[in-house]
């Protein structure tokens, strides 16, 4: 029988961490993250990490394994999720990975092509372009030549975007049209996914509801802490949505009551963008509800037993 991975997929705020927690103990799993800021240290709340004290004993991979300072690749996180597949599989358990970040669930399904090496004057010209005109400027250019990467990749996020775009100048190609020469590192693996999807006012609801929630945790006096730390302004997680915001309102770009509704709305669109991401994934399991609810946890359950998933599970953990 070839080994599982369990994928609990879907838009910010839909509830997966909850189904991935419910998941793991039913199916006797461990929890490999998939999100993007949650593998960088000290970026907490903001990322709505689950506090050790509400993971049920359950073993959390691939969060906080990053300095600030790094650039933590789509690539790295394919080697380093699949290294916690195998790890997981040995221990007779079943890997279970949790997030919203669909470029890393690619990344880890279907491989990644190694890429051009940097090419520095490239890059300067289009850096050169986002300190003129913005980084949305590049971002409206790959919409033109890779509307696919632009589709995945914010307005804002210049590193992405000058990456995507160097890759598509140097070789003719777009970012996407490459992925079809890889090949998994988990390809003797058997991949289930399931993905969540909301209707959109609901998704506004708990997303606005979770804003509030952040900053009265005290998301600002995280980001505060970090850049006494000595974690420098420019560094890749300050770029990623909420400490970006947060990030200008210190600045004095905006107050914090625009600065709370500009997150919201910001993740608003990341969710509708995170959702078209996810429907061009093949072979998804989508359910209509939060992850924490119990009908939805029930459906899913069901699902995934008629899958095979608990009969396999049962047999591969130790007694």
């Amino acid at each position: 029988m070839r080994p599982l991975l369990l994928a609990v997929l879907g838009p910010t705020a839909s509830g997966k961490s909850a189904l991935g927690l419910a998941l793991a103990e039913r199916f006797h799993g461990e929890i490999v993250n998939c999100d993007s800021t949650a593998v960088y240290r000290g970026f907490d709340i903001g990322t709505d990490k689950v506090p050790v004290g509400e993971q049920r004993g359950i073993p959390h991979h691939l969060i906080d394994i990053a300095d600030p300072t790094e650039v933590y690749t789509a690539a790295q996180f394919a080697i380093d999720a699949a290294r916690a597949v195998r790890e997981i599989h040995g221990r007779g358990r079943l890997p279970i990975l949790v997030g919203g970040t669909g470029f890393y669930y690619r990344a880890l399904t279907r491989g990644l092509f190694p890429g051009p090496g940097a090419d520095d004057a490239m890059r300067r010209r289009l850096d050169r372009i986002a300190d003129r005109r913005g980084p949305e400027r590049l971002h409206r250019l790959l919409q033109r030549v890779d509307p696919a990467s632009a589709g995945r990749i914010m307005p804002r996020d210049r590193k992405r975007l000058v990456r995507a775009l160097e890759v598509y100048l140097t070789t003719g190609r777009p970012l996407t049209a490459h992925f079809a020469d890889t090949r998994s590192l988990i390809a003797d693996c058997d991949v289930v996914a399931v993905a969540l999807r909301l209707p959109a006012a609901l998704t506004a609801e708990r997303v606005a509801r979770r804003v509030e929630q952040q900053f009265a945790r005290g998301v600002v006096a995280e980001v505060q802490t970090l850049l006494a730390r000595g974690v420098p302004p420019g560094a890749r997680p300050f770029g990623g949505l909420v400490y970006r915001q947060i990030m200008e309102m210190l600045r004095g770009v905006r107050d914090e009551a625009a600065t709370r509704a500009l997150i919201v709305q910001e993740n608003r669109r990341y969710a509708r963008r995170q959702l078209i991401w996810f429907r061009k994934e093949p072979n998804l399991m989508w359910f209509d509800g939060p992850g924490e609810g119990a009908e939805t946890r029930d459906q899913v359950t069901r699902a995934l037993t008629v899958r095979g998933v608990g009969a396999r599970g049962d047999e591969e953990t130790p007694r």
